[in-house]
């Protein structure tokens, strides 16, 4: 079930990115090329991105822990939107439109994925599925 949950994230992702960037430009192509380098920069990147933060969360004192693991996630965040940007700045020649899915991108994960997450808890512990 595991494997299933993190596909469907995994594919839930991205299309949320084909959507914005098929809002964005109408372009289908553009979207179906923007959700295979979008995420293949992030993989390639995330990497380099922990290795440099674990080892300032290893070495920072125990009350400072917290506040390095939010410079972290801060930093995470902003290198995605960073990734996003470029991808839609090179796809479309616009910083405005960059700059949009900059926003729009982790805004629609952070607002849709925890909905994604409710529906795998629900159905691995068995309970039907309810709309509201």
């Amino acid at each position: 079930m595991a494997v299933a949950r993190k596909t469907s994230q995994i594919l839930t992702h991205l299309a949320i990115g084909f959507a914005i960037t098929y809002a964005v430009t109408g372009s289908v192509m553009l979207g179906g090329l923007a959700i295979l380098i979008e995420p293949l920069l992030n993989v390639l990147l995330v990497p380099f991105h922990e290795r440099a933060w674990e080892r300032r969360v290893q070495s920072a004192a125990a009350g400072q822990r917290l506040m390095v693991v939010t410079l972290e996630k801060i930093s995470l965040t902003a290198m995605h939107m960073g990734v996003a940007f470029t991808v839609m700045f090179f796809a479309t020649g616009s910083m405005a439109f960059g700059g949009l899915a900059a926003i729009l991108e982790p805004v629609c994960n952070v607002l849709l994925m925890p909905f994604h997450d409710k529906l795998w808890d629900n159905l691995e512990s068995g309970q039907t599925v309810r709309t509201a």
